[in-house]
């Protein structure tokens, strides 16, 4: 029946469930207030949700406190549930790092380095992590033509983007290793403030590498190009530059001697004007480039393979303000790293000055790949340390199965594993840093000079690879929520993955190893036998680690038979063992590393586990894949057989 007090209001189905029978609807009815609707399921029902229906007068309920009282239900409409879980929640890195405070306190144990990263943590919690964030958000857009249909070409970056650039210009992110206020020390002091901004940074550290790398050939051809070099390491942020490297091309990405088209043409007053196509360019927002072309003799010919390559620098925007002779023909859309703008480029009478001697363009970015592979390295270990962090602060607040993660020896025996991983890589990384800093500072021995040389592209492959397994594996750490986007974890993975790619794949990169070791002679596997032999000297006297001496000792032999036998090898096998041979020298060294710091004197009982753990798996899988007979050339035609097998023409 209808409603005594309102008779205008009466009711039918609950919106919710959409069915008269099971949802007929009561009312409570008094002079001075309105009907309040309910489904019997426990739903509120407004007044526009209603439509005719009959009135229970069966029910009667005196008070909307009785009502509800009657009606509500855990989960109904609004009500979800009294648990939320916890998220994991970024603290400061520096003071959560162990092992980046007591390293800086065996190295560099100058106390100003400490307040300043201490100072520098809590930026990147408070200020960094979020810009980072909105980078990842709000990524590049292309805007290529203005409202009255002039080509501009703009990348238009979120506001983040632009703080982030003025933040690296007021920490000096760059510059420090340039003005190097703590002389052979100042690269591990920097990449030190690296390591901890990377993974907040929203990818900034892309930018940064190139520029550090512009920076470096710059200083090392004698300052060519004195104002540039300038902005590239100024502190001021209206001052400061970033520097792109437009290398790679359709033809070819690591193969710049013969992938390289683009052609420059002698100008009046020592300009050229290039012209080209770049097929993926990144940080393309920077305020100068360094580039590779040929140069055109008065005939239009240009030289051949490397000979004829030359590297030259070009601001990317004029004096107006507009593209100089630059056409941006799409934005990649890629996998990870959204808020990197990388594009594909048309160089159409692009302004540009010599930087090199003619001919001698792939010799002079040597230094930028230097630099710009121990980026990759640093930022590889950053992402490991920082999704270890994570994981293990939410393992003290997430309770599954009766008792927290940390509880779990299982999921404990999993977060450590991930733990030994980024130790050995922060070690390696840090030994790189500090032999860049050494030869910068010219006071590198012999050795440590063919060092820097072998382990610049070891570093930067093997821990490349450490990252996509040790984050992957964190992101199981969080369960589900590690596959969710807006938890901002999945980001993590994409962005590694882009590692083992940037500056030369992992193959490359092995490929590279084997060159290092041709044009030395050889000389850089004596420097790497005789360093790691030393360091398992020193750590002679320490008991807890005689089982990682073993170890090590019996990999560092048989890797020594296998290089000294490697002369008599047919190239191809010598080829097809180069990736084995990689890690064989990054896990050898790493656990050198590990057992270094474990044998000093304020080591603690954690750094002698972790070096344990590390020594005991094959440190030399080039050797038991080698007695296995995986690299005899003639399993090549099996290999192709087993690959190919089943593809139609």
């Amino acid at each position: 029946m209808v409603c005594e007090a309102f008779p205008e209001d009466v009711y039918v189905v609950c919106a919710v469930e959409q069915c008269v029978c099971v949802c007929v609807c009561v009312c409570v009815c008094t002079a001075s207030a309105m009907a309040v609707r309910v489904c019997r399921r426990g739903n509120r029902l407004a007044p526009h949700m209603l439509s005719r229906s009959v009135c229970d007068s069966s029910v009667s309920i005196e008070s909307l406190s009785e009502l509800d009282s009657h009606t509500h239900e855990p989960f109904s409409r609004s009500a979800i549930g009294s648990f939320f879980q916890e998220r994991p929640l970024l603290t400061n890195p520096f003071t959560q790092d162990a092992l980046l405070q007591a390293y800086l306190q065996r190295h560099l144990p100058v106390r100003a380095v400490q307040a300043e990263l201490l100072r520098f943590g809590e930026r990147l919690v408070s200020e960094v992590e979020a810009l980072g964030r909105q980078c990842e958000l709000h990524p590049p857009v292309l805007q290529r033509y203005d409202p009255w249909g002039r080509r501009v070409d703009r990348i238009i970056t979120c506001p983040a983007w632009a703080r982030l650039r003025a933040i690296s210009a007021q920490e000096g992110l760059v510059a420090a290793g340039y003005t190097r206020p703590y002389g052979e020390w100042s690269r591990v002091y920097q990449m030190s403030k690296m390591y901890l901004f990377a993974p907040s940074a929203g990818l900034y550290t892309c930018p940064l590498a190139m520029t550090d790398g512009a920076a470096k050939v710059i200083e090392s051809l004698g300052m060519p190009a004195r104002e540039a070099f300038e902005r590239l390491t100024s502190r001021d942020e209206k001052r400061f530059w970033t520097s792109g490297q437009w290398m790679t091309e359709r033809r070819g990405g690591s193969d710049v001697s013969s992938g390289t088209e683009t052609v420059a043409r002698r100008q009046q007053g020592g300009w050229f004007k290039l012209y080209g196509f770049k097929w993926f360019t990144s940080a393309t927002d920077a305020d100068m480039t360094l580039t590779l072309a040929r140069i055109t003799d008065e005939h239009g010919h240009t030289t051949p393979g490397s000979k004829g390559l030359s590297l030259f620098l070009a601001e990317v925007w004029d004096s107006n303000g507009s593209s100089n002779g630059v056409e941006v023909q799409r934005l990649k859309d890629k996998l990870g790293t959204r808020q990197v703008p990388t594009a594909e480029l048309l160089l159409d009478g692009m302004n540009a000055r010599l930087l090199s001697d003619e001919g001698r363009g792939v010799a002079s970015i040597a230094n930028m790949l230097t630099i710009t592979r121990i980026y990759n390295t640093v930022c590889a270990v950053a992402a490991m340390r920082r999704i270890v962090h994570l994981g293990r602060e939410y393992a003290c607040k997430r309770s599954v199965f009766g008792k927290l993660l940390k509880d779990h020896a299982l999921h404990v025996q999993t977060l450590s594993r991930m733990e030994v991983e980024t130790r050995a890589a922060f070690l390696l990384a840090m030994e790189v840093c500090r032999l860049l800093g050494r030869e910068e500072n010219r006071s590198a021995s012999e050795r440590e000079t063919l060092l820097l040389r072998l382990l610049t592209p070891v570093s930067k492959l093997y821990t490349a690879k450490q990252a996509v397994s040790v984050v992957s594996e964190g992101l199981e750490s969080f369960g589900g929520q590690g596959y969710i986007e807006d938890t901002g974890l999945p980001s993590m993975l994409r962005d590694a993955q882009v590692l083992s790619i940037w500056e030369g794949t992992t193959n490359v990169l092995s490929l590279d190893v084997l060159r290092s070791v041709a044009k030395s002679s050889g000389s850089v596997l004596q420097a790497f036998f005789s360093d790691v032999e030393e360091r398992l000297l020193a750590a002679e006297g320490s008991p807890a680690l005689r089982p990682a001496l073993l170890s090590l000792r019996s990999s560092l032999s048989a890797l020594m038979r296998f290089c000294q036998g490697a002369a008599a090898r047919p190239a191809g096998s010598l080829e097809l063992s180069a990736r084995d041979l990689a890690y064989s020298l990054a896990r050898v060294y790493m656990g050198a590393l590990l057992v270094d710091h474990a044998a000093w004197e304020h080591a603690t009982h954690t750094d002698v586990y972790a070096a344990l753990r590390w020594c005991d798996q094959d440190l030399c899988p080039v050797v038991s894949r080698d007695a296995a007979g995986c690299f005899d050339p003639q399993t090549t035609a099996m290999d192709s057989a087993l690959v190919y097998d089943g593809l139609k023409p």
